[in-house]
């Protein structure tokens, strides 16, 4: 995604387009692995000499308050953040730990009420052996 457009996504939900947040924003939206504050830090710290851990704690909590980045709890130790441009499941990995998103079959999440409630958020996880730890050991 290019800068102009990181930027519009920042300005389209009413979030100042300051340097670091456009950064955090565009490491999320390339890299689609749901990963965690320290991973953030980890990954940009070093083109960011000014980057702090707080700063992107901070801006993580913007970005999920305006709803453009989601946080991820499938186990209670272990918050990840997600870009996505449509609902989702996630899967985890019992084996190796990766998270997966997956498309397919979301027909819940596409659901506003359910006996009378009204539905604000979906969260869904899923967990088992991802298909290739699967075909490592067939």
């Amino acid at each position: 995604m290019k800068k102009s457009e990181i930027i519009q996504l920042l300005e389209s939900r009413n979030i100042q387009a300051s340097y670091h947040r456009m950064k955090i924003l565009e490491y999320l939206v390339n890299h689609r692995t749901h990963p965690t504050v320290d991973k953030i830090y980890s990954s940009i710290s070093g083109e960011i000499p000014t980057l702090s851990r707080t700063t992107v704690y901070n801006t993580l909590k913007v970005l999920v308050e305006k709803k453009l980045v989601a946080q991820v709890t499938v186990e209670e130790n272990e918050l990840r953040y997600d870009y996505s441009e449509g609902p989702h499941m996630h899967f985890k990995c019992t084996k190796c730990g990766e998270l997966y998103d997956i498309f397919d079959n979301c027909k819940i999440l596409e659901v506003k009420n359910i006996d009378g409630h009204s539905i604000d958020e979906h969260h869904v996880y899923l967990k088992g052996i991802c298909r290739n730890c699967r075909e490592k050991n067939a």
